[in-house]
């Protein structure tokens, strides 16, 4: 099996480390090599986070290297743009929650979010761009910070392993309180992309 390299990217505080680990353990549990790395930059004050997640046969490195992104997970939009190089050109999926949470310049009015060039830059680098209310999805799970596994959820249909896989991973890692939430937004983000 080839290596499939996925970045998963967003805003502290929306999940991307708890995406990591599911992703990382559905990896694991299915018998393949996986190797994760984060960056959390200035994620407990709404900065930028990111983690990457290889896994295949045998990897040999935790980084993604820039160009070779087969899936881009983006919890926020203005992650997914700053992120958009390193999609594989013309070939890598990115899933975008359609959410839009202004960082610390653009909020107290020393820049301006980009809205207009987001969707277009991604999608000249990729070869699918797809959006999802990832946000209104988790509110009709019953949590708004399910966004996380809406978009797992979403791009479930671009990884190998199958719902049953994806199900047992949620119950043995998130808390138990959280089960029924986190497969019914897994469930909604897997619907929103059919």
């Amino acid at each position: 099996m080839a290596v499939t390299n996925v970045l998963i990217v967003g805003v502290g505080g929306q999940g991307v480390l708890l995406a990591s680990t599911l992703l990382s353990k559905i990896a694991l549990d299915a018998g393949l090599d996986v190797k994760q790395s984060e960056v959390h930059g200035m994620s407990q004050r709404g900065g930028s986070v990111s983690s990457h997640v290889r896994f295949g046969e045998r990897v040999y490195s935790s980084l993604i290297e820039d160009g070779t992104v087969d899936v881009l997970l983006a919890f926020e939009k203005l992650e997914a743009l700053r992120y958009g190089y390193t999609i594989r050109k013309n070939k890598g999926v990115a899933l975008v929650n359609d959410q839009r949470i202004d960082p610390s310049p653009v909020a107290i009015g020393l820049a301006e979010y980009p809205e207009d060039r987001i969707y277009p830059e991604l999608e000249a680098q990729a070869a699918n761009v797809i959006t999802v209310d990832g946000l209104g999805l988790a509110e009709e799970a019953g949590f708004a910070g399910a966004v996380n596994v809406v978009l797992l959820g979403a791009a479930s249909g671009f990884l190998p392993f199958t719902d049953e896989q994806w199900a047992e991973t949620i119950r043995s890692t998130v808390k138990e309180k959280y089960v029924d939430i986190n497969l019914k937004a897994f469930e909604l983000g897997k619907g929103a992309v059919g």
